[in-house]
């Protein structure tokens, strides 16, 4: 551990941040050194390393084999919901790799090419990223339980060249044949890739059209194929998260930066050295799969867990603690809200104590806020360092957190900790003046964001630097509010625009939005996220008839919940649309939905000035009260 604190190591990175950061790179296996370490021509161009050459695949796998740690385990594949344990040596998955690479590079798939990767948690989807790492091909994951449209449009946005998919995903009772799903999605892109590689499944063997492949067959007889080098600056991957207007935004990340920034961070932040065994409890569709399953802990030798299953009934809800006995983990990284599944399940610790977990040394917290209950049991039963952290898919790695790699204070229930180095975390007033401790307001970082941050978005800049540049001119806006406490511990207390986060998952209220509305019997609608206490929150869609329609209440909600899980997913948990006679607006017609959300969750609220009709909210409030919808109204005893 270092000797520097957290406090003193922050200080000296925003004081001298081409120092601290040129001293970060020199962690990594270069192909030829950057001499020059950050260039911003303007505000809203942001370059790492950008005279630096190297490849991720080659400092993931090649590294590590060259260096000694060819027979150490690198990946370790497990998977309840089939019974399938395996594991791959550093050795064993850089043959895999390049294997991979040379049968893409065999079907004429080349650098700046781009691939999306439609899979389940299967070693193969990893292979995959790293292969594409390997030859400089952009790859976009897409999560395995997107509905068609969803895919679709990430398709007409990226443009692969190559899709790679598999015939099924697994859950705990069902299994979802991918095959239906990718058709829908071909149908509907103008975009087609020219090849598409299937992994056939047991559970779900697919028969396959004309232009698919299997894995199998389109990997058989290729060649391997050596990493290609590449700027710092080339784009690594897409990762498309929610946008306000319903049009996913592309964040672009590149290659140098990111790898310099998760080499810095699985040290300082998750206090993890070469040889530990790290767990990211997540998905490699979401940004947390692509920075702590696959890069960060490959990039540092570690022992990494790809874990296919949930944290209940697989099969109870000791799957994790079986985990970590069996794998010997040192430390576990996942949701809030696998751990309030778990705690609903087993509130008295009993699965806790049936293992052992001597190995675990800290249990990390993100995706959504932890509250302190959460927070208070994790500690209690698990008798380890609980840390709560903060950051963003655009962000990459941490930008609030206690770091265990560094002397530091202790965690503080219902905060993530302090700014991590690199990033100037500032409280702003609407206006853009800094607000004073416990003062809330929108919580911005101070241009330059550190490596690792997206650069832009794909293909559309301008909307990059409208979306996060312009609302406070030489700051990024994070979209989140909150304050900082006397002690500098930052409190994230939640979006501030419309997307919303369900178990973790960032979703547009926006784009419901405009599914709902194009209902013929829907008149107008808002939907607005409140609060869950095992996912954080859930939408609720609030829903003005057309006069006249043909369709009763229950009819029309039936439908409109069933549209939102045929274009987004079951993963929206969209459940519930009450249909009202009107909405709360303001005289200039906006929509007030923090109002609504914070009658639902049962907060004060003042009634708006600008409120065009007061006595509606009463109305709202007596129709979400009928249906016991929101914490002011389902714990109410009839």
């Amino acid at each position: 551990m270092s000797t520097e604190s957290h406090l003193q190591e922050h200080a000296r990175s925003i004081a001298d941040p081409v120092a601290f950061w040129g001293e970060q790179a020199q962690r990594l296996d270069w192909h030829t050194a950057p001499t020059q370490v950050l260039d911003m021509p303007t505000p809203d161009r942001t370059r790492w390393f950008a005279d630096g050459v190297l490849n991720m695949s080659h400092l993931c796998l090649d590294h590590h084999v060259a260096n000694g740690r060819g027979d150490q385990v690198a990946l370790i594949y497990d998977s309840p919901v089939t019974g399938v344990v395996e594991t791959f040596t550093y050795r064993e998955l850089q043959a895999r790799v390049a294997r991979l690479a040379g049968a893409m590079k065999r079907a004429g798939i080349t650098q700046g090419d781009t691939a999306v990767l439609y899979m389940p948690m299967v070693p193969e989807a990893v292979m995959a990223m790293l292969a594409c790492a390997r030859l400089g091909v952009v790859h976009s994951v897409v999560f395995g339980g997107f509905a068609p449209h969803e895919l679709a449009v990430r398709i007409d946005d990226a443009k692969p060249k190559i899709l790679f998919t598999a015939a099924c995903g697994i859950e705990v009772d069902k299994v979802i044949p991918y095959q239906p799903l990718i058709r829908a999605a071909l149908d509907e892109s103008a975009h087609q890739p020219a090849h598409i590689v299937t992994l056939q499944r047991p559970q779900q063997p697919v028969v396959l059209g004309a232009r698919e492949t299997t894995w199998d067959r389109f990997v058989g007889g290729a060649e391997a194929a050596d990493p290609v080098l590449l700027p710092s600056t080339h784009p690594l991957y897409i990762l498309y998260t929610s946008g306000t207007t319903g049009k996913p935004k592309g964040i672009v990340r590149d290659t140098g930066g990111y790898a310099t920034a998760l080499r810095y961070s699985m040290d300082a932040v998750y206090g993890v050295k070469t040889g530990d065994t790290f767990w990211a409890a997540s998905d490699v569709g979401w940004v947390m799969g692509h920075s702590y399953i696959v890069y960060g802990p490959l990039l540092t030798g570690c022992t990494t867990i790809l874990f296919e299953g949930k944290p209940v009934r697989t099969p109870d809800a000791g799957t994790f603690w079986r985990v970590i006995e069996q794998h010997k983990v040192n430390v576990l990284f996942t949701a809030p809200t696998a751990i309030r599944a778990i705690r609903k399940e087993d509130p008295e610790g009993a699965l806790v104590k049936q293992y052992d977990r001597s190995s675990l040394r800290t249990l990390f917290l993100a995706g959504e806020r932890c509250d302190p209950a959460t927070w208070e049991w994790s500690a209690e039963h698990l008798n380890v360092p609980v840390v709560d952290h903060w950051w963003q898919t655009e962000s990459g790695w941490p930008m609030v957190a206690t770091l265990m790699g560094r002397e530091h204070l202790p965690s503080k229930a219902g905060s993530a900790g302090h700014a991590v180095p690199g990033y100037d975390v500032r409280i702003l007033s609407e206006d853009g003046h800094e607000l004073i401790a416990n003062q809330e307001g929108f919580i911005a970082v101070k241009l330059p964001l550190p490596p690792g941050c997206l650069p832009t978005l794909w293909n559309d800049h301008e909307r990059y630097v409208r979306g996060y540049l312009t609302h406070f001119p030489g700051h990024y806006v994070t979209g989140d509010g909150g304050y900082i406490d006397e002690q500098g511990y930052v409190h994230v207390m939640g979006r501030v625009d419309d997307v919303i986060n369900v178990a973790g998952h960032r979703l547009s209220t926006g784009e419901m939005e405009e599914l709902l509305a194009g209902h013929a019997a829907v008149a107008e609608c808002a939907v607005v996220g409140i609060a869950d206490d095992l996912r954080g929150q859930v939408p609720v869609g609030l829903v003005v008839r057309k006069d006249g329609a043909a369709i009763d209440d229950a009819g029309l909600e039936r439908e409109l919940v069933a549209l939102i899980r045929d274009k987004i997913g079951a993963v929206a948990v969209f459940r519930q649309a009450v249909v009202v006679k009107r909405l709360p607006k303001t005289r200039s017609g906006k929509i007030l939905r923090k109002t609504i959300r914070n009658i639902a969750d049962g907060e004060h609220y003042a009634v708006p000035s600008t409120i065009e009709d007061p006595s509606v909210l009463t109305e709202i409030h007596d129709g979400l009260k009928a249906r016991r919808i929101g914490k002011a109204f389902s714990e109410e005893t009839a």
